[in-house]
């Protein structure tokens, strides 16, 4: 019985690889009465499912898109299935990321969120292995897999990954460089003036979207408090549109008082590190970056112009969160 969170990568190359790793792991956990999720590919599942046979219908079986389609949504979905099913202890999960089609920004924040996933659930008793078909994926993608994992498993046998680096580490080093010239801001202003101004400006972007403009002054209500917490008082402020998306950076030469490289995984009621509180931000916004030095502190999140799917799941993350 594992007594706290275990992640674990597993490089297969051939559907016997995948096999001998999959099928001792979901029938021991059926065994010992452990809930079993599989969220790998469809293949993947109908292979499971033909050689388990009548025992596959003791396992939850689940597509990508069902633990969210960004990186923030899987982590919460994650924590969230072992906290319905807490009492019955360890439980396990089979999570098979999905790499194709996606772009370089993509690919980065799936692989911090892999790092991220150690920080964040490591109160929990899950036991997760992470499937890379290195038939499917970069080499680049397999190398930063055994960087985010600590372990490696072949077949039923784990072994410590040599490459695994500390997550903050990790998370540091894919930070997304935010340009910011100071001739580009459109507005400086004291925090409270802030929402006000950022909604006024994305409201004809996002094409009187009600529904969207509401849940982006939510993630600005967010970002304000956060900012006010950290003792930062005044913020210059740019609204953009670029490449199908309401874009909003802020920036204070006041540097915040606490970095934390996971801000905005944590799901409210989890261990919160201070200066955290950015996790609905997280959930409905395309992406989210928070850095500071010396010279002050960046904050930068996006909207699509169209995402109805995303603000009806986030919607419902929040109300499921008494928020």
């Amino acid at each position: 019985m594992k007594e706290s969170f275990l992640h674990q990568g597993c490089i297969y190359g051939s559907d016997a690889e995948f096999l001998a790793m999959a099928v001792p792991f979901v029938q021991d956990g059926l065994r010992r009465g452990e809930p079993v999720l599989v969220a790998t590919s469809r293949p993947n599942q109908g292979l499971l499912h033909d050689v388990i046979g009548p025992e596959a219908d003791g396992v939850e079986y689940t597509d990508h898109e069902h633990l969210g389609s960004r990186p923030p949504q899987r982590a919460t979905a994650i924590h969230r299935y072992w906290t319905s099913r807490r009492p019955a202890g360890t439980v396990r999960v089979l999570a098979e990321p999905e790499w194709t089609g996606r772009s370089n920004r993509e690919i980065t924040d799936w692989q911090r969120m892999e790092a991220a996933l150690n920080v964040v659930l490591a109160d929990t008793r899950i036991w997760m292995i992470c499937p890379y078909d290195s038939r499917a994926v970069s080499p680049d993608i397999i190398e930063n897999a055994r960087r985010t994992h600590p372990e490696c498993v072949v077949g039923h046998r784990a072994e410590p990954s040599s490459q695994f680096v500390a997550p903050e580490e990790f998370a540091r080093s894919r930070a997304q460089p935010m340009g910011i010239a100071a001739d580009l801001f459109r507005f400086e202003g004291e925090l409270a003036a802030v929402r006000r101004y950022v909604l006024k400006k994305a409201t004809a972007l996002l094409k009187s979207d009600d529904d969207a403009v509401g849940m982006f002054g939510i993630a600005i209500g967010e970002i304000v408090s956060y900012l006010a917490r950290q003792g930062v008082d005044r913020a210059a402020v740019w609204v953009r549109p670029a490449a199908g998306r309401v874009v909003c950076t802020l920036h204070s030469d006041t540097p915040l008082d606490v970095v934390d490289p996971f801000v905005g995984y944590r799901p409210p009621g989890a261990a919160e590190l201070p200066g955290d509180g950015l996790w609905l931000t997280n959930q409905i916004c395309e992406w989210l970056d928070v850095t500071s030095d010396a010279s002050g502190c960046t904050i930068e999140l996006a909207m699509p112009e169209q995402a109805a799917e995303d603000l009806r799941r986030a919607e419902k993350s929040r109300q499921s969160c008494g928020r």
